[in-house]
C-alpha cells in the first residue's frame, strides 16, 4: 500500500473532529500560553478523537491515514492555538519514529493503545556507553516538545559507533522547567534529562538508519509512509503548523480591521481602501502558503517508499519549507504593523500569534539563510555540505 492515498470517509471523520474541537482549543489558547503547557483538556479531547494515532501502524491499532489528513487536522488545530497545533503535529508524526525501531520495541510502545505521546530529541547531546544487554545513557535533551504529557521519550546520544536514538519511559527522566519563551510559550517544550539510565538494545537505533528512512523495523509495514526519511517527516510535521498559525493570525487581523476606529479622526478603518488592500493581500498570502505546503506534501508523498531522496531532492524540500516559513513570518509581521498600537495589548490574540509564528519560523531545520545559501551553491555546481540537508 502506498503512502499516497485518497482520504477515505473514516479519515474525513478525523478532520471533522478537529474542526469540532477547534473552538474549545481556541478558547484555551491564551491560558495555554500563560500556563506554559498544553491544556490537559485539549490533549484528552485529541486522544478521545483518535487524532494522535492517525499515522501509527494498523498492526498496533493505528489508522495509517494519508499525509493529507495530517495536513488538514494540524492546520485546523494550529489556527485555533499554535502551541497546541505544534504538540499535536509532534505527537502524530513521532509514531512514525517508533515504527522504525525493532518489532519488539513497536509492540512494547504501540501495543497498549496504538500510539505514543512522545517528544523526539534528535540532536545527539547525550552520552551513551555500551553495557551488557544495552546502553547506559546520561545527559540532557533540549527542546522537548511534547514532554509535558509524554508516556515515552526519545533521546539521542553519541556512541563509539556514531549517534544513536534511545527510547525510554517518560517516568524514567527528569523534566527541567526551563521553557520561558516569548513565543510558542504554550508548548511546554522543557528540557529533560537522564542519569545513567539503562536502555535495552531493542530500544536503540543508529540515527543514520532513521535519517535514511527504511529500517528493518519499518519493513514490517506495507505502507511506504513508514519508510519516510527523518527530515522529510520533520518538514511535513511543521508545514501545517506554519500555515495554520498564519490562518489564525489572518482571522484575528480581519476581526481587528472590522472593529477598528482610528483615534482622533474617528475614521472607520473597514471603510478605507487601505483596509481592503491589506485584507486582500494577507488573505491571498495565507491561501498561497497553504497551497504551497499542500503541493509540497503531495510531492513528498508521491516519492516516499522506493524513491531514494537525492541531495537535490532534500535541498528542494528544505528550500520550499524555509520559503513557506518566511512567507508566513513576513505576512504576520505585515499584519501586526497594520493593526495599530492597541493590538500589542496582552489581551489581543494577534500579538500572541505574531510572537508564536516569529518563534517557530526561526527553527534551525528550515533556516532560510542556510536553505538559500545551499541552493545557490548547488546551482553553481559547488559542494553542498550541511548536516541538515
Amino acid at each position: 500500500m502506498s503512502g499516497n492515498q485518497q482520504i477515505s470517509p473514516d479519515q474525513k471523520i478525523l478532520i471533522e473532529r478537529a474542526q469540532q474541537l477547534a473552538p474549545k482549543i481556541k478558547e484555551r489558547a491564551a491560558a495555554t500560553a500563560e500556563n506554559r503547557r498544553p491544556a490537559d483538556e485539549s490533549i484528552q479531547e485529541l486522544i478521545d478523537a483518535q487524532i494522535f494515532q492517525m499515522l501509527a501502524p494498523k498492526r498496533w491499532g493505528g489508522l495509517e491515514a494519508p499525509l493529507a489528513t495530517m495536513m488538514d487536522v494540524v492546520e485546523t488545530i494550529s489556527a485555533a492555538c499554535p502551541s497546541t497545533g505544534w504538540i499535536t503535529a509532534f505527537y502524530i508524526s513521532h509514531n512514525i519514529y517508533v515504527s522504525k525501531f525493532p518489532l519488539q520495541t513497536q509492540e512494547e510502545l504501540l501495543g497498549p493503545r496504538g500510539f505514543v505521546l512522545m517528544p523526539g530529541a534528535t540532536a545527539p547531546n547525550m552520552q551513551a556507553r555500551k553495557v551488557d544487554g544495552g546502553w547506559e545513557v546520561s545527559g540532557r535533551a533540549t527542546w522537548g516538545s511534547g514532554i509535558m504529557h509524554a508516556d515515552w521519550v526519545m533521546m539521542s546520544g553519541m556512541t563509539a559507533d556514531g549517534p544513536r536514538g534511545f527510547l525510554m519511559p517518560a517516568s524514567d527522566v527528569e523534566i527541567l522547567d526551563v521553557w520561558h519563551f516569548a513565543g510558542m510559550a504554550g508548548t511546554g517544550s522543557n528540557d529533560y534529562q537522564a542519569d545513567k539510565l539503562f536502555v535495552p538494545d531493542h530500544r536503540s537505533l543508529p540515527s543514520l538508519e532513521m535519517h535514511a528512512g527504511r529500517t528493518e523495523g519499518s519493513s514490517h509495514h506495507d505502507n511506504s509512509l513508514f519508510h519516510i526519511p527523518f527530515l522529510m517527516s520533520a518538514y511535513c510535521t511543521i508545514l501545517p503548523v506554519l500555515t495554520g498559525t498564519l490562518r489564525g493570525a489572518y482571522d484575528a487581523f480581519a476581526d481587528i480591521m472590522t472593529r477598528r476606529v482610528r483615534n482622533f479622526t474617528g475614521t472607520v478603518v473597514k471603510e478605507q481602501p487601505v483596509a481592503h488592500l491589506t485584507l486582500g493581500e494577507y488573505s491571498i498570502a495565507a491561501d498561497a502558503a497553504s497551497r504551497l505546503a499542500r503541493d509540497l506534501y503531495s510531492w513528498i508523498d508521491e516519492r516516499v517508499g522506493e524513491h531514494r531522496f537525492t541531495q537535490e531532492d532534500r535541498l528542494f524540500v528544505k528550500g520550499q519549507t524555509a520559503f513557506i516559513s518566511k512567507l508566513c513570518r513576513d505576512t504576520v509581521n505585515g499584519m501586526m504593523a497594520a493593526s495599530g498600537a492597541s493590538s500589542f495589548h496582552e489581551s489581543q490574540a494577534l500579538q500572541r500569534i505574531w510572537r508564536d509564528l516569529n518563534t517557530v519560523s526561526t527553527h534551525t531545520f528550515w533556516d532560510w539563510d542556510v536553505a538559500r545559501e545551499m541552493t545557490g551553491r548547488m546551482k553553481l555546481g559547488l559542494p553542498v555540505a550541511h548536516p541538515l540537508v
